[in-house]
This record gives structure tokens, C-alpha cells and sequence, in this order.
């Protein structure tokens, strides 16, 4: 017998069977156990092995595997007997390719859920735990949402299952919040409350065992109008009200006969459910516990849950449901994923058709995980191993004709038994399924800076998905992995060519935040391995160079696929395709981005905090650029964009914008599809607040941006490296000497001021670096960062002219402005390019992206669902038509110096 590791995620800490059970069946059976070893089983290791098994991380030579949760597909071994949930039984559309695989694979497949005696009564089971943790994560998660309603209760005090260490501390609570009930009462203006539990089986008598210990009246359907006319009765301040209904309470027959239950079983096509009308109306929290099959009528739908939620004098009703069911678009159609330990609620607004997870927003909170007794793990695997134990005897004695046992399988040698051969039809429909697809995702994030968590995020939401975090820093992956599920930590060492491959070889997708010039190695190393990869940057020449390998082995390598570049490109192109295809031509393309401190935050002498790489913000300083302008080409050198500035960028009047030139504007519009030759202008900038350059520009002639080697700096305090770079003596009279500027001159003034905010005219920490650029990066890394409670702003603009197919001429804006989220520290910057990361890594996970090689976002297969998903996490561009160019950006920038 063999025992495996729960590895859905790291919650998931019960065991099939527990040591007393493993040592009492070698005792009577001789059966040898082999029990993968776990750091986050409730058993630990050595328990089983002083049982009398054996830890081994091979169950090659198990004949029969025991589980809990479904297996992934790539784990599975071949003609094996695997007993656990497969969650397949009933045609779930989702796990069809799980099935296929168990097929394909020779394997036997033994469900505990249809292991039942001659009753059908279930066998093997974990009882009443999921309701008990189900119904204890209700009430906390109600005591979360009246908060953020702005109403204190009693179920505040209410913890997740997770934390009490057993059932009888969670019993012991529930008697305090009962006393704060009888005694404090609930609030006002949600009374009376009641909570309406469906099912009879162990999942609601447990969620009634837990809600039970609190002060209530049991009531009946025909009784909710009157109680709602009764409403301010004092009697509902200091008492819950329970309701249990089973179909005959919510569906009716569509013809207006009587409810038969023998019908409705055979015939439930000629049943509908009222319980939006009958029942919802009055209902503070769902506890729904049914089994549910799809030809039956659904509890809810989404348009049932929107009627109620239209009307304001519902609005206390149906706050929350805790689906202890967990049957995604199941018997409540808007219940669309399970959600995690981690991140238990979210939220359904079925009016404006959004699912989000901001408590203080407008919509029905909804707990739906799905392995809700691992929250109880002690207690819930001494119950179902108790309840395993005689059939686990019988698999050890080989005897698989055990009516129970026999009745349990799904399919072996390669086939479905004879009564699941209808899964042949759920297995065909699900077809264009590739059975790879339903394997747990796998990406690897090479790097952990500062726009990492919101990738992560966005990535881990899904909960199909592994993610390692792979960084020369381990402490800082560690700190980052351990926020999210299934997300862990690795060292990486990109120049360890072995161990590079070892990890890429373990994911999908790889997506890089390494610095600009790794990428050509990471991407040679996916290219072999036939990995996707993503990355924010630009192509560099070195990229480019892998674009037909990339083709030959059918990668995908998109790149420039952050805020600039990244959802710049798409937001263009968006307007770029959709004017072609109306017959215009782009005469103009003028795109301004910045990331800025937000204006309130902007308090230095360059008005700029990092929300991003310091190192590639003062690299971008140095970079030469070109654009077109008014039918003129502009060539700038390296070195020299500080004093070819834009003075004033007048976009928006609130917003005192200088800019810079951006790289080669000229190289985009072949991708863009544009026809340089016949445009006037084609310009990319960047936008700085007034005052930046001008600093940058002095930093830059003194030698502090310098990247030559012979300029590196070992173990110097700031102010030796400032002594270092421009020489010693009395500091205005040296910088007005070094600069060729008067020593009264306001910008010396300005520098001065600048460096001691930089914190440069004071010791401080060692500093070593390669070049004096490295060391001023990392002193303003410590000293010009965003502070708790300060937030950043991203201003992304574009304005396109556009000849129209009759001759006229409109101009055409795109617009994005972001801030970011002073509370949690989330930056706009850091949102708004790992999240755009996050969508095409998905993209690519969900073989969603057909064009292979080095590719940008500039293709519709990408940034059209690109854009949708951007704003489903409300990050959504403003777009403006007016007619005739004179009020064009254009016509009111200065374009020369």
C-alpha cells in the first residue's frame, strides 16, 4: 500500500490513513506500507516509520496508492489501482482530462465518494468536517463583511477553522459569541438574520452542529413573510433564525401541479427553482450543502442573484453564502472556482457582472473551498481513516471484489466499467482538450524585484497553477513565495548553466524580471527546453538573434510586455487596427509614459521617487534617441538626452510634465504597421516632472552616471564616493567649478540641496559597486524611495492623427492613469507591469498564442485579450476623438531644443 503526498497545495494536510492505522494494518495484514515523506503532513514523518513503514519518495512499488485530492496528471504511474477523490464521476467538465489520463495510463480508479453499502450510503467520508469548517469560516467571513459594511457584530470574534487546534476550542468560542449575542445583540439594521441551510446530508448536519451552539429559532418557508412583517421584533436583536429546506421548499413544477419527489427525481426537467422569489428576499447568509447533478434545476442562477441584488431594500439580504458544496457552476451558477485557504472569499456582483475580492465593495461574499477539512486535519483523518480502514484491509489482502470496493471503480485496464460507460459522452464533448492542459501549471519567475507581488498575484489566483520564485536572493524569494499558494522559493544562478536548465526543465512558462542583459541567456536556455517565456523588456540585438530558434523549437518569447513597452503597444495598436480597418491612415503617433511619485509625493529636488530599477532608470539616461517630428528627422547622441529635453509636456494642465525622448521611436513603426516615409511625426517620450533633467543632467557631467569599469567603488561610505567623483574642497565652489557655473547659480543651489536628500553629504553604509552609475543607483535606491504611506502615479498617453477615408482629419486619444495604493504599498508601477507579465504568461499557459519566436504585444491574438483582462483588474484606457489637428499635442509641443 502506498500513501502519497497531498500536494495540491500547502493546506492540504490530512492523510488517508493515520500512523495507528498503518501500524494496526501491517499488524494484521503484513501488508508493507510506503508512505511519501511530507514536512506538512498533520503526521510527520517518523510517526509512520515507527508504525512500521518505510518513507520513500518512489510508490513505484505500491500496488495500490491511497490519497485525498486529485493526483496531477504528470504524476500519476502507470497501471497502478489509485484510490482517491477524483472529482470525475459526475462528468465534471473540468477534470474530463484527468480521466482520459487515468485511461490512457491502464489505471484502476477507485472514488471514495460512491464507495457505499447496499443503502447507498457512503462508506468512506470525511464526515461532517467540511461542514463543520465550512459553517466556522462562514461566520468569520460575516463578521469581515459587516465590518467593512461599517457595522460591528458578534461573529467578528470568529476565527477560520484553521486556527482553533481542535473542535472543542471551536466550541468554546462559539459560547463566547453566543453570550456576546444575548447580551450585546446583532445589528440593527441587518435583523432579523437568517441563515438558510440546504442539503441533509453530513456537510450541513455538520454546518448545523458548529451554527447550533449559537442562540436561535428554527423556522419554516411559510413563516418568512410574517417574520419580515415582524422585523424590528426585539426578539430577532438577540436570536438567529434557522431555516432547512429541501427541494419541495424551493422548486415548483413549471405547469403548476403539485411537487412529487418521485418526479422530480425522474422528470426534474419539469421543475424549476423559486428560491431567488421564495426564499433569497429573506436570507442573510446560504449555507448550501446539496448534491447537485446538472439535469436538475440550478438553486440560483446569475440572473436570479442580480434581482435580488437590484433591489435596495434587499440590500441587507444575501450577504454571504458559504458553499460548503463547492460545485463550481454547479447548483448556484455564479459560484464560477473554488477559493483557497489563502484567500477564502470573493465576491460576486451580478449586476454590473463583475467577481472581485475588495471586502468593501458591492456584492455577495462567497466562500467556496473546496478541501475545507484539512482546516480540521487532526480530527478529519482519524475520522476517515477510521471509516477507510476495512477496505483499505481488503485492498491489502488484493480482494477487489468487495462489494464496496467493486462498486467504487471507475475504470481499469483501460476502460470505463459498465456503469460509467455515460462518461464516454462528458469525455468526448470535452475532447479539444489536450490532456496536457490540465496538468498543474508551472512557471518560473526568475527574479523578485520590485514589480513582482502583483504578477505573483495575478498568477497565483489561479489555482492550477505552481509558481517557484527563483532569485539570487533567496531570502527575498522566501519572503515573497510565502505570501501566496503553491508558490516557492528558489536560488538562481543564471550563470550555473546545470542548475538554469534544471529549473527551466520543471515549468511551462518562465518569466523573467532579470536584469536586461540575462535575458538572452535565460531565453537560450527555454528555446532548448521548448519553454515559453515572457519578459517586460526591450528586444535587445542579442534577443532578436534567438527569433528564428525560438520559431524552429515552437516557442513563444514575448517580450516588451510590461507598462513602456508593454501595454503601450497594445493600447497603439488597438487604435491603429481599428482606424485601418475603418479605411484611415496614421499620419501621427505621439506616446508619452512615465512612472512618477504621485505630485503630493513628489517632495525632492528631481521630483522623482523608484517605484522600478533605479539602474534602469539611470541607464535609460544614457541611451541615444530619434523620432520624427513635423516631417523632420531628430537624431539625439548618448549621453545627451538631458539637455535636448522637452521643457513642457502639456498634457493634462494639473501636471507640470517636462519629457525625454525615448530611445528609437523610428524602429516601431514597422511593427505598428505604419508608413514612416508618409507620416509626419512618430514619436516615443517620457515623462519626468519639471526639474528632473536639469539635476540628471549635472550628475551625468560629473561623472556619477559613468559606466566605465575603472570608476567601480569598493566599501566607501556616499560621501567618500562623492569626494571620489568630483574632488575635494569647499563643496558649491567645486560643483559651480565642475559644472562651468556661476557659484551664486540657482542650479548649484539645487544640486546641493539634491545630494543631501540623496543622502550623499553624510556617512552611511559601505557602498561597492562595478561603476560609480551601480553605486549612485543603490544610494538612491535607500534614499529616494517611496515611504509607508506615500504612492506612486503611471501616465501613459497616446495621440494618434489620423486621415480619414473622406479626406478629413481626426485626432484620435489614449490615455491610462494609474495611482498606486498608498494602504497596501502597491505601486501603480509595479501593477501596471507585473500584471500585464501575469496576463500573457496565462496567455501562453492557456496556449492562447499561435505566433512563435521573439514576439512584442503588437499582435491581435495577444493584445486583445491583453486589454480585456487589463480591465477586469480596472486598469482601463480613456479614449477621445476630436476633429482637426490644430488642438493636436503635435502642433503645441516645442519639438527642438
Amino acid at each position: 500500500i502506498g500513501i502519497r503526498r497531498e500536494d495540491k497545495n500547502r493546506w492540504e494536510r490530512r492523510v488517508a490513513l493515520t500512523p495507528a492505522h498503518v501500524k494496526e494494518l501491517i499488524a494484521e495484514t503484513g501488508a508493507q506500507v510506503i508512505v511519501q515523506p511530507s514536512n506538512t503532513r498533520i503526521f510527520n514523518n517518523a510517526s509512520f516509520v515507527a508504525a512500521g513503514a518505510t518513507i520513500n519518495e518512489d510508490l513505484s512499488h505500491a500496488d495500490a496508492i491511497l490519497g485525498i485530492k486529485e493526483v496531477p496528471i504528470d504524476k500519476l504511474i502507470p497501471s497502478k489501482t489509485y484510490v482517491i477523490f477524483s472529482h470525475t464521476h459526475k462528468g465534471q467538465k473540468y477534470n474530463m482530462p484527468s480521466l482520459q489520463a487515468f485511461l490512457d495510463k491502464g489505471i484502476r480508479l477507485i472514488d471514495y465518494e460512491l464507495m457505499v453499502n447496499e443503502e447507498g450510503k457512503r462508506q468512506v467520508l470525511f464526515g461532517k468536517h467540511a461542514g463543520y469548517a465550512g459553517m466556522i469560516d462562514g461566520l468569520h467571513g460575516l463578521g469581515q463583511r459587516l465590518l467593512a459594511l461599517g457595522y460591528n457584530s458578534p461573529f467578528i470574534h470568529m476565527g477560520q477553522a484553521h486556527v482553533y487546534p481542535n473542535l472543542e476550542c471551536v466550541h468554546t468560542k462559539l459560547r463566547h459569541v453566543a453570550d456576546i449575542i444575548e447580551d450585546q445583540g446583532l445589528p440593527d439594521a441587518f435583523a432579523p438574520m437568517l441563515f438558510t441551510f440546504t442539503g441533509s446530508g453530513n456537510v450541513t448536519q455538520g454546518a448545523r452542529a458548529i451554527f447550533d451552539d449559537l442562540p436561535h429559532d428554527n423556522v419554516t418557508v411559510d413563516e418568512l413573510p410574517f417574520i419580515a412583517k415582524d422585523r424590528y421584533n426585539d426578539r430577532y436583536r438577540r436570536r438567529l433564525l434557522a431555516l432547512q429546506v429541501n427541494a419541495q421548499d424551493y422548486v415548483e413544477r413549471i405547469d403548476g401541479g403539485p411537487y412529487s419527489r418521485e418526479e422530480y427525481r425522474e422528470y426534474p426537467e419539469r421543475y424549476r427553482s423559486v428560491f431567488a422569489t421564495k426564499i433569497a428576499p429573506y436570507t442573510s447568509m446560504l449555507v448550501n450543502g446539496i448534491y447537485w447533478e446538472s439535469k436538475y434545476p440550478r438553486l440560483m442562477t446569475t440572473k436570479d442573484l442580480a434581482y435580488i441584488q437590484r433591489q435596495r431594500e434587499l440590500r441587507t439580504r444575501m450577504l454571504a453564502i458559504a458553499d460548503i458544496s463547492c460545485d463550481i457552476g454547479g447548483s448556484l451558477e455564479f459560484m464560477s472556482h473554488a477559493s483557497t485557504i489563502d484567500s477564502p472569499f470573493f465576491y460576486v456582483d451580478a449586476v454590473n457582472g463583475l467577481e472581485h475580492k475588495d471586502i468593501e465593495k458591492p456584492g455577495v461574499q462567497i466562500n467556496s473551498i473546496d478541501n475545507l477539512p484539512t482546516e480540521l486535519p487532526f480530527e478529519a483523518s482519524k475520522h476517515f481513516g477510521d471509516s477507510l480502514y476495512p477496505y483499505a484491509k481488503a485492498l491489502a489482502s488484493g480482494d477487489l471484489k468487495h462489494p464496496v470496493i467493486s462498486h467504487a471503480i471507475i475504470c481499469q485496464d483501460g476502460a470505463l466499467v459498465e456503469q460509467h460507460k455515460h462518461l464516454e459522452k462528458s469525455l468526448a464533448e470535452s475532447g479539444g482538450l489536450r490532456v496536457a492542459n490540465t496538468q498543474r501549471k508551472r512557471v518560473l519567475l526568475a527574479g523578485s524585484g520590485m514589480v513582482s507581488q502583483p504578477l505573483v498575484d495575478y498568477l497565483a489566483s489561479s489555482k492550477d497553477t505552481d509558481i517557484t520564485i527563483a532569485s539570487n536572493d533567496l531570502s527575498e524569494a522566501k519572503r515573497l513565495a510565502y505570501q501566496f499558494p503553491n508558490t516557492v522559493a528558489a536560488l538562481l544562478d543564471v550563470s550555473d548553466s546545470r542548475a538554469l536548465d534544471q529549473l527551466i526543465k520543471d515549468c511551462d512558462v518562465v518569466m523573467s524580471l532579470v536584469p536586461a542583459h540575462l535575458h538572452p541567456r535565460l531565453a537560450d536556455a527555454a528555446i532548448r527546453r521548448g519553454k515559453h517565456m515572457v519578459t517586460a523588456s526591450y528586444i535587445s540585438p542579442e534577443m532578436q538573434k534567438l527569433d528564428q530558434a525560438a520559431r524552429d523549437a515552437q516557442v513563444s518569447i514575448i517580450s516588451e510586455i510590461g507598462l513602456d513597452p508593454g501595454i503601450d503597444h497594445c493600447s497603439a495598436m488597438k487604435i491603429i487596427d481599428e482606424a485601418k480597418a475603418q479605411g484611415g491612415k496614421i499620419r501621427s503617433f505621439i506616446s508619452w509614459c512615465g512612472g512618477l511619485a504621485a505630485p503630493e509625493h513628489s517632495n525632492n529636488q528631481i521630483g522623482y521617487k523608484f517605484s522600478w530599477s533605479p539602474r534602469g532608470v539611470l541607464t535609460a539616461g544614457l541611451n541615444p534617441a530619434q523620432y520624427k517630428a513635423n516631417g523632420q528627422m531628430h537624431g539625439i547622441a548618448e549621453g545627451k538626452l538631458f539637455e535636448n529635453r522637452f521643457r513642457n509636456v502639456p498634457l493634462y494642465p494639473g501636471f507640470a510634465f517636462e519629457g525625454l525622448a525615448n530611445r528609437d521611436s523610428l524602429q516601431y513603426a514597422e511593427p505598428y504597421g505604419l508608413d514612416l516615409e508618409n507620416m509626419d511625426t512618430m514619436f516615443r517620450g517620457t515623462l519626468r516632472y519639471e526639474g528632473y533633467s536639469e539635476i540628471m543632467d549635472c550628475l551625468l557631467r560629473l561623472g556619477f552616471l559613468s559606466l566605465d569599469p575603472k570608476s567601480h567603488v569598493s566599501a566607501a561610505s556616499a560621501t567618500e564616493f562623492l569626494t571620489r567623483v568630483i574632488g575635494k574642497g569647499d563643496l558649491r565652489q567645486v560643483l559651480a567649478q565642475c559644472l562651468a557655473l556661476p557659484v551664486s547659480d540657482p542650479l548649484v543651489s539645487r544640486l546641493i540641496l539634491a545630494l543631501e536628500e540623496f543622502g550623499m553629504l553624510s556617512s552611511g553604509s559601505p557602498i561597492t559597486a562595478a561603476t560609480s552609475l551601480d553605486a549612485m543607483s543603490k544610494i538612491l535606491q535607500n534614499s529616494l524611495k517611496l515611504n509607508p504611506g506615500e504612492r506612486d502615479i503611471v501616465c501613459l498617453f497616446h495621440e494618434f492623427g489620423i486621415e480619414n477615408l473622406d479626406g478629413s482629419y481626426s485626432v484620435q486619444t489614449s490615455s491610462l492613469v494609474a495611482y498606486g495604493d498608498a494602504e497596501s504599498g502597491e505601486t501603480a508601477m509595479a501593477r501596471t507591469v507585473g500584471v500585464p507579465a501575469a496576463i500573457a504568461t496565462r496567455l501562453l499557459l492557456e496556449d492562447k498564442v499561435a505566433t512563435k519566436g521573439v514576439i512584442r504585444p503588437t499582435i491581435k491574438e495577444i493584445y486583445e485579450p491583453l486589454l480585456q483582462r487589463l480591465e477586469a483588474k480596472g486598469l482601463v484606457f480613456a479614449e477621445h476623438t476630436k476633429n482637426g489637428v490644430h488642438n493636436s499635442l503635435q502642433h503645441r509641443m516645442k519639438w527642438t531644443k
